[in-house]
């Protein structure tokens, strides 16, 4: 019983099993919970951005849907922070909406693009563990939203901005402390733990208790997902000392010597002391530029 029990992370599930059709339910049932509307995708799409890479063997994964309104979806998972996150989420974005545009065609075959973003990271401050943006156009002194008036086919067509322009959710995980009840919270409560209850009804998660049961890998297959989650774990570990290391020793210079510049000081330190041990422990230089904010340069020099 205990072993039926044991899931497959969600982030090595992406990787590894749900781009096959036949799984395809368990990501319909996620995308329908989250963006509240069913979503029956058509197909996966192969972009840069969602190719397995040694940078992103335990960080960061993605995934790239189109549904059956031909709209385009990504789902990706952090594993640990990343500077100028917001900034990627952006790009990467742009990068979908130019790749699924050929050269010549008119701007209305522009996609509209959904980014799910599941992170295990301390992103900044706010209460909730879901946060959705969305564009909206709204009158400064009036206070309505923008409809814009096109003509297609003859026809006038009214759209709203936000039926073009792209849609942001992230997910805080390691925010979620609630009793799970609704479909979402079911959910987000499988994204943080990995535990899915016997009686769900929540889409997606029948299935997913299903096709996604640890035991039902092969030996090699849970030998290399028994790797991935170490390797999240140190890193988590390694990051986690550093920063402490650096506030203290910050804090510590910063009152012996009456200057933020010790604060400062002590931070560079415990950005290159993590830096150091990622390195010793095998990680890609691009994941520790993108964890420490330091250059190849100055990795390179440890």
């Amino acid at each position: 019983m205990e072993q039926a029990d044991r899931y497959i992370r969600f982030d090595w599930a992406i990787k590894r099993l749900l781009r096959q059709k036949a799984n395809f339910g368990v990501l319909e049932g996620f995308l329908t919970v989250f963006l509240g509307e069913e979503v029956k995708i058509i197909e996966i799409l192969e972009s840069e951005s969602n190719q397995q890479t040694a940078d992103d063997k335990f960080n960061r994964v993605d995934i790239k849907a189109k549904n059956d309104k031909d709209e385009i979806i990504i789902i990706e998972v952090q594993n640990t922070r990343e500077l100028y996150y917001l900034e990627r989420i952006l790009y990467g974005v742009a990068k979908a909406i130019t790749e699924h545009i050929s050269l010549g065609e008119r701007y209305y075959e522009v996609k509209k693009i959904y980014s799910i973003s599941i992170l295990y990271f301390d992103i900044g401050k706010g209460d909730d563990y879901l946060y959705h943006g969305q564009n909206n156009f709204v009158g400064v002194h009036t206070n309505d939203r923008l409809e814009v008036t096109t003509k297609e086919k003859d026809a006038l067509v009214h759209k709203l901005p936000a039926e073009i322009f792209p849609e942001y959710f992230l997910v805080r995980v390691n925010e979620f402390n609630k009793v799970a009840v609704t479909p979402l919270e079911e959910w987000v409560e499988y994204l943080k733990t990995g535990c899915i209850r016997p009686d769900t009804e929540a889409p997606g998660l029948k299935e997913a208790r299903e096709k996604l049961v640890y035991y039902n890998m092969s030996k090699a297959e849970r030998q290399a997902y028994d790797e991935h989650l170490s390797a999240i774990m140190i890193q988590n570990d390694v990051l986690d000392g550093a920063k402490l290391e650096g506030r203290m020793e910050g804090r510590m210079e910063g009152r012996m010597e009456g200057r933020m510049e010790g604060r400062a000081e002590g931070l560079a330190e415990g950005r290159m002391e993590v830096a150091s041990n990622m390195k010793k422990l095998g990680v890609p230089v691009e994941i520790i530029m993108q964890s420490t904010g330091l250059s190849e340069k100055d990795i390179e020099s440890l």
